[in-house]
């Protein structure tokens, strides 16, 4: 597989925030989303066999939680997928997080899936596959990224149409955040106000979950690797 970077830190997002993690991301995207702040893994990296990705991992114990991130993981299912199936016998806890723009069928049932649906003001709205759906249980959870209004209106709507709450463990809904920001740690990097997220969650009745990248208020926003 071609790999960006493993490394070990403490998970930044989903219902998993916070807990020690190993991630490993992948190289290559097919989307080109507006907000993204993974532009460095849509060219280049270096390859590692399953071997060599194993290794790395044991060297990181006893860190037991691994997510497969990028980029998107799903574009080298070939040879994720049996490594996952090791793992998941040497008992890890995986995640996989995607945008579900791939079928998402022959992911092992044990793996976590964070699936992030794109609003409108990615760019990239219409991407994911809506079969997805078909197999996600309360395992796994749904991502919104939230830029404005309209993305959160967007987001209601297919949350509601779809009756999300009642099929995923969580429906997160995470403020965009700047591609340039400053130093600074704080909410103002944020592309939306995250307490006019949560107002419009709370008047609206929606069983979602609030979702900030807390890596990004631990660290400086642009830091890599954490």
């Amino acid at each position: 597989m071609y790999l960006i970077e493993i490394y070990k830190s403490v998970q930044g997002e989903s219902s998993f925030a916070g807990l020690p993690c190993i991630f490993v991301r992948l190289a290559g995207c097919n989307l080109r989303c507006t907000w993204c702040d993974s532009e460095y893994t849509f060219r280049g990296g270096y390859r590692l066999d399953s071997d060599q990705i194993l290794a790395q991992i044991e060297s990181l114990a006893p860190v037991k939680l691994i997510e497969f991130t990028g980029g998107e993981p799903m574009l080298q299912e070939k040879e994720l997928l049996p490594l996952m199936e090791q793992l998941l016998t040497q008992g890890y806890t995986l995640m996989i997080e995607t945008s579900g723009e791939r079928s998402l069928a022959a992911v092992p049932a044990g793996v976590h899936k964070i699936v992030d649906v794109k609003c409108p003001a990615s760019g990239e709205s219409g991407s994911f596959h809506l079969p997805n759906l078909e197999g996600l249980t309360k395992r796994d959870e749904v991502k919104f990224v939230i830029s404005n209004r309209n993305d959160y209106e967007f987001a209601r709507s297919f949350v509601l149409e779809h009756s999300l709450a009642g099929k995923v463990g969580s429906v997160l809904l995470s403020p965009a955040f700047s591609k340039t920001p400053s130093p600074e740690r704080s909410a103002e990097n944020c592309l939306l106000n995250p307490r006019e997220l949560v107002e419009w969650m709370l008047a609206d009745g929606l069983e979602v979950r609030l979702s900030l990248q807390i890596h990004k208020f631990i660290w400086e926003p642009s830091k890599k690797g954490v």
